[in-house]
């Protein structure tokens, strides 16, 4: 199954490798430079198909709980200072996706999105400490009747050149369901109240809509 994102990318792609194959057979007469360059158009094609896939995840509801927005590793956990809609203290959490990832955007909590803002902005590499603030970047809000309010950044990394974002003020949303998708290599900063409970580590793999990040601390 392909994301959405991805039907008119991966039809393309599709019609550019038949017309090079085609080329290839009819000028190019060297059996081992066919071969190179058909096993080469061949790969590209599966990593385009890989980028955008798009599978069914699990998500188990639990208002008390926060999920991971998206595919990745676990690359900053830290008690931060957020200025553009808090303003306050918050613990942040960010999870780094290679190109190699799936990049479906999930909602972390389900609720009322109350603050959805795109921000154009530079690519620096995306664990760049900077990146969160300078990079192409859409920040949304969504607010919680038991957890409280979670924001989410959505970060363009070097390779990303376009960020999709679903949410929009006042809709409801499920957790887990899409929110949007982020092409070629990103990051997502989580942003959650001071009394959650991390669950996750450095470093730690993680799946979107099924790995809990955060529940709330009691």
């Amino acid at each position: 199954m392909f994301h959405k994102e991805g039907h008119k990318i991966i039809f393309t792609t599709f019609i550019f490798v038949v017309a090079c194959f085609l080329l290839v057979d009819n000028f190019i007469h060297k059996v081992w430079i066919q071969n190179t360059i058909w096993f080469l158009l061949l790969g590209f094609l599966i990593l385009i198909l890989q980028f955008f896939r798009n599978p069914k995840r699990k998500t188990v509801l639990d208002d008390t709980q926060v999920v991971s927005p998206v595919d990745g590793k676990v690359v900053v956990i830290e008690e931060v200072f957020e200025k553009e809609y808090f303003k306050d203290k918050r613990l942040q959490v960010s999870v780094f996706m290679s190109p190699l990832n799936v990049h479906v955007t999930r909602y972390p909590v389900g609720g009322s999105v109350v603050f959805s803002k795109y921000h154009p902005g530079k690519y620096l590499v995306a664990w760049h400490p900077k990146a969160s603030e300078e990079n192409e970047r859409t920040t949304v809000v969504v607010e919680n009747p038991t957890y409280g309010k979670v924001l989410y950044r959505q970060i363009a990394g070097a390779l990303a050149k376009r960020i999709v974002n679903y949410a929009e003020i006042n809709n409801e949303v499920i957790q887990g369901s899409d929110s949007g998708f982020i092409k070629f290599g990103s990051r997502v900063d989580l942003f959650l109240p001071l009394n959650s409970k991390i669950k996750v580590k450095l470093n730690q793999k993680v799946s979107g809509g099924e790995s809990i990040i955060a529940e709330i601390n009691d």
